[in-house]
């Protein structure tokens, strides 16, 4: 569950949170072989998607404070900002705040947007040399979506379940649903079983409130937060809205519609935070952040008995679900935009918000998965090309149609029987083959779509 929700930063989980991850994982290792005191010099090299979108993302910012020592979980952005505005005046970094070497963002960090490493889009390649230019310490990584990443030396290496066996695992839908049947449980409590396999009920109920807590306080924040992006200029609009349905006594019959215009709200609150680089949870990316907070805002606030009191237990189930279906792409496709276009990220966001929203408005185990399937299906082929390789456009507003078609997929779904024509394991496969096929230029790179179709003024 917690490889798929995680508390980190924007504005993306693949090229900011990702590369913190890499460079700090790296920096930790040089400390640990005894290299980093002798280190004189040092090298970053960022390849494919993280080289044409890296400035955008702030990937470039990343990696320098990942090499200072900075966790995206729990990084502090005010000290960050001044550590990051030293190494530009000074052009020094001081590595884990121990060792300070000499670093010139023009000459040390080199961007490749043209040049793909073979793995994945997203590739670090990160060198310390000492005083007569000897290799030290050189490693290979990939961020492979959701703030995942993975050291070149893991690849092909079979993976361990953490060590633990779990009571229920599963490696498709149908295997999902088999087990679900089999042991009479839903697939919210299937997946309590096998969380509890790693920590106690009440601490998985604990992490999930967290993530759940900042996920909220990130529509608080989105709503209440007025002026423009950063580096393209596009003015914030969650505000404007927010501001003009609370102005209005309650929730109106006269436009039944109204619902939408709180969905799209909450979505765009979330992911205008993201923009800024606010403090979010990947769900399952940065990128597609605002999908599942949004609809659960919706459940909360429209399908449940009150205004102010929240259901918890039906907020734990509802991410619960959501998990099960995200892993089940994590497993058999891609979470990552640079490697499947944007199917990948706010797809299978919209797949995930929907199946678990079909289980929260008490849908049986194939009304859950027959929702799934829908959210997915009809984004299929979904590219991913952002302008100036920022999240600004078209990924704000995406996150809002998203939204409102994860809710309308669980209501269709719900007024089925279950039964259906194309299985979430086929539409999953179907995707990851969609990406492959997909032309790298419309992979999180810039470089084809939207990106070249707008002229910037």
């Amino acid at each position: 569950m917690f490889e798929i929700f995680k508390i980190g930063i924007g504005p993306s989980s693949s090229h900011t949170v990702g590369p913190m991850k890499i460079a700090q994982a790296f920096v930790n290792i040089a400390q640990d072989k005894d290299v980093l005191q002798d280190t004189h010099k040092i090298k970053i090299e960022l390849f494919g998607s993280l080289g044409a979108t890296g400035i955008g993302h702030s990937s470039d910012k990343a990696v320098v404070l990942g090499l200072i020592g900075m966790n995206p979980e729990n990084i502090n952005m005010k000290i960050a900002k001044v550590r990051f505005e030293e190494v530009l005046e000074h052009k020094k970094i001081n590595l884990l705040e121990i060792k300070r070497v000499d670093f010139d963002f023009t000459k040390d960090l080199v961007l490749y947007a043209n040049k793909f490493l073979d793995f994945h889009s997203n590739g670090i390649k990160l060198h310390f040399f000492d005083k007569n230019g000897k290799v030290l310490l050189s490693k290979t990584y990939y961020s492979i979506g959701g703030g995942a990443i993975l050291d070149e030396e893991d690849i092909g290496k079979s993976e361990n379940e953490e060590s633990v066996t779990l009571p229920y695992s599963f490696n498709s839908a149908d295997e999902l649903l088999m087990k679900c049947r089999e042991n009479s449980l839903s697939i919210s409590t299937l997946m309590m079983e096998n969380e509890k396999s790693i920590r106690s009920e009440e601490e998985v109920k604990e992490k999930l409130l967290e993530i759940w807590k900042v996920m909220e306080e990130c529509i608080k924040i989105g709503c209440e937060t007025t002026g423009v992006l950063p580096k393209m200029g596009v003015r914030k609009r969650a505000n404007e809205i927010f501001n003009r349905l609370k102005s209005k006594d309650g929730f109106s019959m006269i436009d039944p519609l109204e619902v939408m215009d709180w969905i799209n709200l909450w979505a765009l609150a979330v992911n205008e935070e993201n923009a800024c680089g606010g403090k979010i949870v990947t769900a399952p990316t940065n990128g597609a952040a605002g999908v599942i907070p949004s609809v659960i805002q919706y459940m909360n606030r429209f399908l449940g008995n009150s205004l102010k009191e929240y259901d918890e237990d039906k907020i734990v189930k509802f991410l619960l679900t959501a998990g099960a279906i995200g892993i089940l792409y994590q497993k058999n496709a891609s979470i990552s935009g640079a490697d499947v276009g944007c199917q990948g990220e706010v797809g299978v966001a919209c797949s995930m918000a929907a199946g678990a929203l079909a289980e929260a408005m008490g849908g049986s185990i194939e009304q859950v998965e027959n929702a799934a399937e829908i959210g997915m299906e009809h984004n299929l082929g979904l590219t991913c090309d952002p302008v100036g390789g920022l999240v600004q456009i078209p990924c704000i507003e995406r996150n809002a149609m998203a939204a409102m078609k994860a809710v309308n997929a669980a209501r269709m779904a719900l007024n089925g029987d279950g039964k259906h024509f194309v299985s979430l394991d086929n539409v999953i496969k179907t995707m990851f083959e969609t990406g492959k096929d997909m032309m790298n230029k419309y992979k999180e790179t810039s470089q084809g779509g939207l990106a070249v179709n707008i002229v910037e003024c």
